[in-house]
């Protein structure tokens, strides 16, 4: 039996050394950490309809190698969240975060300037650790008043301004307010709905993906 000549193998096993060790793994993929409340926990829905799951779907078709991490809470307040974020960016590391939270808060009718606080102090720590954060603009109904809900909207803007950093424009748009895609509780998206939401985080995000990989 001849002897295999092993020079032969030495450029193919180089190949695949190169492109075992350059390739990016799903542990080194950059993550998305979606931290919000039950608009981004899929509330009664099964996970995989939610718009979370239908981004990572759409990152993959589209190339992206982001990994998306969801530690949304259905019922969070913006206090509830300041007080579980340390945790969530110590574990996840994220180069992305999307901060999507202050809805209860106005539901519950708390002042917009607590709200504008812990939202101010989740930017910050986000940002301590070199993520980029996005912030989704939040609304309530006009049955708050005029000058309650002005304020309320208005304090994302002003968020944004201050940390220049993009604002996601209401998540909701074309959803509330459209029996068909709201659920039986007048308040949470449908499946239906989720996929419009998605198109509405979208524009947003997608140049904040290109930055992140270093486009």
């Amino acid at each position: 039996m001849n002897k295999l000549n092993g020079s032969r193998w030495l450029p193919i096993v180089a190949f695949w050394l190169t492109a075992f060790f350059s390739a990016p793994t799903w542990a080194e993929a950059p993550v998305i950490l979606v931290f919000g409340d039950s608009l981004s926990a899929a509330y009664g829905l099964p996970t995989s309809q939610g718009w979370v799951s239908l981004l990572q779907r759409r990152l993959q078709e589209r190339g992206y190698l982001h990994q998306v991490a969801n530690a949304s809470v259905s019922g969070e307040t913006t206090s509830g969240g300041l007080s579980r974020l340390p945790t969530a960016l110590k574990q996840h590391r994220p180069a992305l975060v999307i901060l999507e939270l202050g809805a209860n808060d106005g539901l519950l009718g708390q002042p917009p300037m607590i709200m504008s606080h812990n939202l101010a102090r989740m930017i910050e720590l986000a940002q301590q650790t070199s993520a980029q954060v996005l912030l989704a603009e939040m609304r309530i109904p006009p049955n708050y008043g005029p000058l309650y809900t002005q304020k309320f909207q208005a304090t994302f803007g002003e968020l944004a301004e201050r940390y220049a950093i993009p604002l996601i424009p209401f998540m909701l748009k074309g959803v509330a307010g459209n029996p068909a895609l709201i659920q039986d509780d007048g308040l949470h998206p449908r499946a239906e709905a989720q996929a419009r939401i998605l198109e509405n985080v979208w524009p947003t995000l997608e140049p904040a993906l290109r930055v992140s990989v270093g486009e």
